[in-house]
């Protein structure tokens, strides 16, 4: 990874805000075409430093669904669409962001964020993959350049309303404070921004479209998810739905837009009949023969798909509504629905239930309730790091470490099965063990953004009696976090001890030199977090014009 970048912070929160939620016309105004001079408004790694620096600034605010196993998923995801793209050469990372809206956004320098609330609403892979190709279309459609260049002059109210979120989400139990007014805020601005027109959707709608049908997904699954949430539109206007409020009127989800897409998708579909004889694809069909060479992040990747076993988005829908959701609550409400719903009673159900036990500290029942699906699919690597999670957790130690070493050697280099052992051998086991954990995950760090991995390896590396690369991965993890205040203050205590070495006192001057810009640059703005208390506190801009309620996927959350 880039370490400690000393990316200006404040620029990057305001880039970023252009990408969160908000409300807006949809007129046909055109912006000027920047074609290939997009790169002298904002260049490829600027992009990429203020991307970086919103998911950072995400997780602060606790915005940030961190687990690696849906990290990998939404990934291999994303990679899958990308190869499939305009750009397959341009950097990409997706994210989940923790909202019930359903919304999907992308940033500066490709980094794609898809809500929670969309992920839970899907029905299939593929209107999941619909939506993020419609993000992939904005970045290679270059249609964030326009809008960056076009905030320009909203500037300085976009930093009040910034300044306003990050001193909400310094205050004792701000809870959602901080991120409802920096979703809140951005509909101050939605008079005054340049809106994505209609032909810039249109353009992403049909790149989108292409996208899915190159990486082997149906291209009428886009269509016919713009469809359902129309429907559900109209069934939730006089009321709630699934936790969003009532859609607007104005929504740009609209017959025209569906029509498009549906016909974009017979051009495709009828393209593929065309081909000469014996190259004619039927949907069963479709999936094998159309995708390119899968481009996977990680070949030894846990999720990579197996002949037979379950259906990994299904799994992971309900890891997502359980990650996102309140444990306790979520547990009533898969045993309810499983004791009297009887369509309910599905594997990827009573996985969730079992995920809602083990986060509710009931190891031993969640063990009860994985052991019949395993029986029944015993290959799967997604049940089995479960039922390890869960037995740990139940007190059986000895059987979890067998379990989670029998993983890790069927897919090293997993982030997920790394974390679940690693976290085994140093809860509970001896310097020996830690020190096994800490080997482990080494080699992990490397180009990686996962807070959680750096927090694990720092406690296995404490354990193991190496409190120098502790102190490190925990000013790394701090930094990752959000947190860059108290990452300089823990690399300036770590560089006072007398027995660093002269390679170690040499890493860590290099990771306070990265970070001195960005810490002198929030000092000098006097920009409030819960790292810095020198910052002053800001009044919080509230504004009731905001996304909640909404159906928006869009490239910067206008309303899209």
């Amino acid at each position: 990874m880039s370490r400690l970048s000393p990316t200006r912070l404040l620029t990057a929160l305001l880039c970023a805000g252009l990408t969160l939620s908000a409300s807006a016309q949809d007129k046909d105004v055109r912006l000027p075409d920047l074609g290939s001079s997009a790169n002298a408004l904002i260049s490829p790694q600027e992009a990429q430093d203020y991307g970086a620096a919103m998911l950072r600034q995400m997780r602060a605010l606790d915005m940030v669904v961190d687990d690696p196993m849906l990290d990998d998923y939404i990934n291999n995801l994303g990679y899958r669409l990308v190869a499939g793209s305009e750009k397959p050469k341009e950097h990409f990372q997706f994210f989940i962001a923790k909202d019930p809206v359903i919304n999907a956004f992308a940033a500066p320098g490709g980094y794609i964020a898809v809500n929670s609330g969309l992920i839970i609403i899907t029905n299939s892979e593929s209107e999941l993959a619909g939506v993020m190709a419609h993000e992939i279309g904005h970045i290679t459609q270059n249609h964030l350049e326009r809008a960056f260049e076009a905030s320009k002059k909203d500037t300085p109210l976009m930093a009040l309303i910034l300044l306003g979120a990050l001193a909400a989400g310094a205050g004792a139990g701000a809870g959602d404070a901080a991120g409802a007014i920096l979703l809140g805020g951005q509909g101050a601005l939605m008079q005054r921004q340049i809106n994505f027109t209609r032909k810039d959707e249109t353009e992403a709608d049909r790149a989108g479209i292409q996208t899915l049908a190159n990486a082997g997904y149906d291209p009428n699954a886009m269509a016919s998810f713009f469809e359902r949430m129309e429907d559900t539109m109209r069934v939730g206007s006089g009321g709630d739905l699934g936790g969003v409020p009532a859609l607007l009127q104005d929504h740009p989800v609209n017959e025209a837009r569906i029509s498009d897409a549906k016909a974009r998708a017979v051009a495709l579909l009828n393209q593929q009949k065309q081909r000469p004889s014996g190259s004619t694809l039927d949907k069963s069909q479709w999936e094998k023969s159309t995708a390119p060479i899968p481009y996977v992040k990680d070949p030894t990747a846990l999720l990579a798909s197996r002949k037979g076993d379950l259906d990994t988005y299904l799994l992971m829908r309900e890891r997502v509504r359980v990650l996102s959701g309140d444990a306790g609550q979520l547990s009533t409400y898969y045993a309810s629905n499983l004791q009297t719903n009887h369509g309910f009673n599905t594997p990827s159900n009573h996985y969730g239930y079992a995920l809602a036990l083990i986060r509710s500290n009931r190891g031993a029942k969640a063990v009860d309730e994985l052991q019949p699906l395993l029986t029944a699919h015993p290959d799967s690597q997604v049940l089995r790091l479960a039922m390890a999670d869960a037995k740990l957790q139940a007190g059986r130690r000895a059987e979890a470490l067998t379990m989670y070493a029998d993983l890790n050697t069927q897919s090293p280099r997993n982030h997920a099965i790394a974390l679940g052992y690693a976290t085994a051998l140093t809860e509970g086991g001896t310097a020996d063990e830690a020190r096994q954990a800490a080997a482990m995950l080494q080699p992990m760090l490397d180009n990686n953004d996962e807070p959680e991995l750096y927090q694990s390896y720092a406690r296995a590396s404490t354990k193991a009696g190496d409190p120098i690369r502790a102190g490190e991965a925990f000013a790394d993890a701090a930094y990752l976090s959000g947190r860059p205040f108290d990452a300089m203050e823990q690399l300036k205590r770590l560089l006072q001890r007398p027995d660093l070495d002269y390679y170690a006192r040499a890493r860590i001057q290099a990771r306070i030199n990265d970070l001195t810009p960005l810490v002198m640059e929030l000092r000098k703005r006097k920009i409030q977090t819960d790292d810095n208390p020198d910052g002053r506190s800001q009044q919080p801009l509230q504004n009731s014009a905001n996304c909640q309620g909404r159906f928006c996927f869009s490239a910067s959350g206008n309303g899209r």
